[in-house]
């Protein structure tokens, strides 16, 4: 059983690998003389998608640097040319993809309009004034990002799945959360600088180590992990941290909006994360009072596929920078 349960995961594990949806970001703005400038920022991952407007600005070949690991092109259309109020917008490509785009249009006057463009929503037109601080945006951000992140979520679902009482779950995830916001706080806010790819080698194999703990404690040993969780879950919590920060320190923060969109992004992320919580309590709870003969023969599944699907990110991400 155990030995059929750790092949199908690894058969299954390129399939639900932990892909990179780190958001693309592009930014309009409006200088007082009139030019307009279109910056669009993405990942080498992501260099299929690019962004097209009705009024053809985005036609002409543009400058190409590079930020880290973003690519980034850059415009600038003169006037006389079409008005921006009114211009339409839509990422071409965005479609067949897993990622978002963050748009943010500054105006001449220094308002802001601000919109997540998505798979199913790779449009818009633009309006003629700000709308508003961008709370809703920023927030749908973050609570995609967690939900996106297959990586992530198994984490937190081998933490939930280890501790056995409700305090001290609360306990745990309140741990895991102070310690992620402080790190992404600190890696997007330019305070430490830690290179992404080891980050995600090492985030993937903190999930192996749960998983183990897991099976561990399953097994009537519980280690480190079992006895004092939440001392577990703020540590590796914050290397979770620097993983969400590699998210956005590259494309997805705007320059001078970057305390509000990481507040925001990170509340989005604990609103996903809380509702993930809720989401596995409640199939637990229900497995066990209607299928518990089920839900004892399955008891290995999930330490095993957790273990194994991490396995995989570990090697996988090794590969990148070796």
């Amino acid at each position: 059983m155990r030995g059929l349960v750790l092949i199908l995961a690894l058969v299954l594990a390129p399939l639900a690998g932990a892909h990179d949806v780190r958001p693309a970001y592009l930014e309009i703005t409006e200088q007082p003389r009139g030019d307009v400038v279109i910056v669009w920022k993405t990942t080498p991952a992501f260099t299929r998608i690019t962004p097209r407007f009705s009024t053809g600005w985005t036609d002409a070949t543009p400058s190409i640097t590079r930020g880290g690991e973003a690519l980034v092109k850059t415009w600038r259309i003169a006037p006389p040319h079409a008005p921006l109020a009114g211009a339409s917008v839509d990422i071409r490509g965005l479609e067949t993809g897993i990622t978002d785009v963050l748009l943010r249009v500054v105006f001449r006057d220094g308002g802001d309009f601000t919109r997540v463009l998505r798979p199913t929503a790779a449009g818009v037109t633009l309006p003629s004034v700000a709308q508003g601080a961008p709370v809703r945006e920023y927030l749908r951000l973050g609570s995609t990002h967690i939900w996106s992140g297959i990586d992530h979520l198994m984490y937190v679902l081998g933490l939930v799945l280890l501790v056995r009482t409700p305090g001290l779950l609360l306990k745990t995830i309140t741990g895991f959360t102070l310690a992620h916001s402080l790190s992404l706080a600190a890696a997007s806010l330019g305070y430490i600088h830690v290179p992404a790819p080891p980050v995600e080698a090492v985030i993937a194999l903190s999930i192996v180590y749960v998983a183990i703990e897991l099976m561990r404690a399953r097994a009537g040993k519980p280690g480190l992990a079992a006895r004092a969780p939440w001392l577990v879950s703020m540590s590796i919590g914050l290397l979770h941290g620097l993983g969400f920060a590699g998210a956005l320190s590259e494309v997805g923060l705007p320059p001078d909006a970057i305390p509000q969109a990481l507040l925001l992004f990170n509340v989005g992320i604990e609103l996903g994360q809380i509702a993930f919580v809720a989401l596995v309590l409640a199939a637990g709870h229900a497995l066990v009072r209607w299928l518990p003969q089920l839900t004892r023969s399955l008891r290995w599944l999930p330490p095993y596929a957790i273990g194994s699907f991490a396995s995989f990110w570990v090697i996988e991400r090794i590969h990148t920078f070796l």
